[in-house]
C-alpha cells in the first residue's frame, strides 16, 4: 500500500501558507482535474480524489494541526480518514458541488436567494443664497424631484383590484440561472428585473412601474458660514429604497451670490480699503466695514501699498463649530488719475522736499 500524500505537496504550498494561499491552490487544482472536465481519466480522477483530501486536512485547522503534530506523512497519520465521501462519481460531487463550496451560496434553485432590501439613491438639488444668508445662516424652501409610491395602485405596479402574479420564469425566486461551460451564473430574472413578480394588468398611473415622479417640499436650513458649493445633507429625504430597503440622503449644494465689498477666502474674508497719500505718509485712523456693521483701524505712518491688517474673529462662521474666521484689510494708495492746479501744486512742494531716489538700489555699485 502506497505511503498516504504530504497534502501540502499535493497543493503545491508551503508547510507556512495562509488559509487564504490553501483556499486559492484548492480552486485552482479542483478546476483543472475535476472528473467532469476530464471524463474517462483515471489519473485525473485519483489526482483529484487527492486534492480533495489534501484540502480537508489543511482547510480544518484542527485538522492541520493535527496533522503537523503527527510527524508528517509517516506519522501515522492517515489522510484517508478525512476524506469526504457520500454521493456519487467515486465519493465526490459534481462541479456544481465543489464551485458552490467554493464560492458560496446554491447552483439550483433550491439555493438560490431573491435580492434583498436596496438602499434608494442620493440625489442633489442646488439652492441659490444671498451672500448675507450665507454669512448669517437661514432656512431657505427646496423642491425636489424623487420617485415614490404610485398613489393609484400604492407602490404594487398592479391596476387596482388586481395583484401580481409570480414570474413564471424563475417562480418567484427573482434570479435565474444560466449555464456558462463549467459555471453556472446567477443573475436578476431578465423577465421580472428580480422582483419575482409578473404584472399582467398594470396601474395606468404608472404603467407598472409602482412608482411616479413627485415633488417634494422642503425647508433647509442653512448653517451659517456655508461656502460655495458647500453639501447640506437631509438624511432619508433622497430616493425611496426597493424591496423595503433604506431610503437614500439628499444633498442641498449652496450656490453663494457675490457681496459687493467682501471676498471668501477659505475660512476668511478679505476686503480691499482705500486709502490715501497723505493717510499713508502721516499715518490714520479709518473706519471699515464688518459683518455686524463698521469697526476703526489704525494705519501706521510709512503704511506701504497692499499692507494687510486682520480683525481675528470678525469673519464667518466655521462649519465645524470651532469658532469663526477673520477679516482681512488690504490697504491699497489711492492715486488720482487727474490732479487739480492746487492739488499739481502741492505735489510739486512735497516733491522738492522729498530727498534721495528709492530705485537707486536697484542699480547698486553698476553707477
Amino acid at each position: 500500500m502506497a505511503p498516504p500524500k504530504d497534502p501540502y505537496k499535493t497543493l503545491g504550498v508551503d508547510k507556512k501558507a495562509s488559509q487564504d494561499e490553501i483556499k486559492k491552490a484548492y480552486r485552482k487544482l479542483a478546476r483543472q482535474y475535476h472528473p467532469d472536465k476530464n471524463p474517462g481519466d483515471q489519473k485525473a480522477e485519483e489526482r483529484f480524489k487527492d486534492i480533495q483530501a489534501a484540502n480537508d486536512i489543511l482547510s480544518d485547522p484542527e485538522k492541520r494541526k493535527q496533522y503537523d503534530q503527527g510527524g508528517g506523512i509517516f506519522g501515522g497519520f492517515d489522510p484517508g480518514a478525512f476524506r469526504t465521501g457520500g454521493g456519487t462519481s467515486g465519493g465526490f460531487g459534481g462541479i456544481g458541488d465543489i464551485l458552490s463550496d467554493l464560492f458560496g451560496g446554491g447552483g439550483g434553485p433550491g439555493g438560490a436567494r431573491r435580492p434583498g432590501p436596496e438602499r434608494g439613491r442620493d440625489l442633489e438639488t442646488e439652492v441659490h443664497i444671498s451672500f448675507e444668508q450665507a454669512m448669517e445662516g437661514a432656512q431657505v424652501p427646496v423642491n425636489v424631484q424623487v420617485p415614490a409610491a404610485c398613489p393609484t395602485c400604492r407602490g404594487t405596479g398592479a391596476k387596482p383590484g388586481t395583484t401580481p402574479q409570480v414570474c413564471p420564469r424563475c417562480q418567484g425566486r427573482g434570479i435565474e440561472s444560466q449555464g456558462q461551460g463549467l459555471f453556472s451564473i446567477s443573475q436578476p430574472c431578465s423577465l421580472c428585473g428580480g422582483t419575482g413578480t409578473q404584472i399582467t394588468n398594470p396601474c395606468p398611473t404608472c404603467n407598472g412601474r409602482g412608482q411616479t415622479m413627485q415633488v417634494k417640499r422642503y425647508r433647509v436650513n442653512i448653517p451659517a458660514g456655508v461656502k460655495e458649493g458647500s453639501r447640506v445633507r437631509l438624511a432619508g429625504k433622497g430616493e425611496p429604497g426597493r424591496r423595503g430597503g433604506q431610503s437614500g440622503d439628499l444633498y442641498v449644494i449652496t450656490r453663494v451670490g457675490d457681496s459687493p465689498v467682501f471676498r471668501r477666502k477659505g475660512d476668511n474674508l478679505e476686503v480691499d480699503v482705500p486709502i490715501t497719500i497723505p493717510e499713508a505718509i502721516r499715518g490714520a485712523t479709518v473706519e471699515v466695514p464688518t459683518l455686524s456693521g463698521t469697526k476703526r483701524i489704525r494705519v501706521p505712518a510709512g503704511t506701504q501699498h497692499g499692507t494687510v491688517q486682520r480683525l481675528r474673529g470678525e469673519g464667518p462662521a466655521k462649519l465645524n463649530g470651532k469658532g469663526r474666521g477673520d477679516i482681512h484689510y488690504k490697504l491699497t494708495i489711492d492715486v488720482p488719475r487727474s490732479l487739480s492746479k492746487e492739488q499739481k501744486q502741492a505735489v510739486d512742494e512735497l516733491a522738492s522736499v522729498m530727498n534721495g531716489n528709492p530705485r537707486e538700489r536697484l542699480f547698486g555699485e553698476r553707477r
